[in-house]
């Protein structure tokens, strides 16, 4: 075993101890944030989003900022704002909480579009502009959204544009009983994430990130997500087909589930397991109802 994999397991075992039950969605969200890509948690109210953020944070070795979305939040809460200083004349620029490696935007559907857009240009450039003045952002840096199902009382939908920022979105879902059972007769999971230690620094997850550029491509490989994105543009079906950006990033997910796996070439098999969480909240389901992912993996032969 490599010192990337050695890595990898680690981090996977600290936070699976956490997060009890939910080994692949641990990959998943992984395999996101070594694809350089941010990550939705979607599900109801309870089934431990909030503490999937927290852990990863504190095991990669993140400094962490956690923005709760409300109806009242504005863009100045999330980015931070100029401020007149009498005894020298000048605004001072004070950084919101958006100056952080990973930041936490909670329920971030609660809040509306106004609050929301306050993300687009950080998640898309890394970087923010206040007053014609333009910020860098910390390096590595990830948002990870919480988000209720929209059918709940006081959620805001994401737009296409905010949702296609997010490369991958994940859902959670109840744990099975056993794993339930374990966490009624176990430690509060709030009280074991304050002992957690990194298992390593941002300067090694990005080391991590590089080691995923590097995972081979075949040219077959290639054909395979070309075709998959060609059959989502085709006219009726889907709510609208995958975007060259929503290539990409599927292609990085892929070569990060590869990593993971310890391989150093992506199989179509890497792709078929990030293919769900990277294109259904891009293209929706059909109009017959059928998981948009779901179909693509009938419809598209592997070369």
């Amino acid at each position: 075993m490599n010192a990337d994999q050695r890595d990898i397991r680690g981090v996977l075992e600290q936070v699976g101890a956490i997060v009890l039950g939910k080994e692949r969605q641990i990959r998943l969200c992984l395999s996101c944030l070594l694809a350089r890509g941010h990550l939705l948690l979607e599900d109801i109210p309870g089934v431990g989003k909030t503490t999937l953020a927290h852990a990863l944070a504190k095991t990669l070795g993140l400094s962490f900022q956690r923005i709760q979305f409300t109806s009242d939040l504005l863009p100045a809460d999330v980015l931070g704002v100029s401020i007149f200083e009498r005894e020298s004349g000048q605004f001072r620029f004070q950084r919101g909480p958006i100056f952080a490696q990973l930041v936490l935007a909670d329920e971030i559907n609660r809040a509306p579009p106004k609050a929301q857009s306050a993300l687009l240009e950080a998640m898309e450039e890394q970087q923010i502009t206040i007053d014609a003045n333009t910020y860098e952002l910390p390096d590595p840096f990830f948002v990870v959204a919480t988000q209720n199902p929209q059918d709940q009382a006081g959620t805001f939908p994401l737009p296409d544009s905010q949702l296609d920022r997010f490369l991958m979105r994940v859902h959670l879902g109840f744990p099975a009983q056993e794993v339930e059972r374990e966490l009624l007769n176990g430690v509060d999971r709030r009280d074991l994430l304050q002992t957690l230690l990194p298992s390593m620094d941002a300067s090694r997850l990005v080391g991590l990130q590089r080691s995923v550029q590097s995972i081979h491509v075949s040219p077959a490989l290639l054909d395979y997500v070309q075709a998959l994105v060609a059959y989502t543009r085709r006219p009726g079906g889907f709510k609208q087909g995958l975007s060259p950006r929503a290539a990409i990033g599927l292609l990085r997910a892929a070569r990060a589930w590869t990593l993971l796996e310890g391989r150093d070439a992506v199989l179509p098999d890497d792709v078929r397991a990030v293919l769900d969480a990277v294109v259904e909240h891009r293209i929706g389901p059909r109009e017959d109802g059928v998981r948009g992912s779901a179909r693509l993996l009938e419809a598209v032969a592997i070369p």
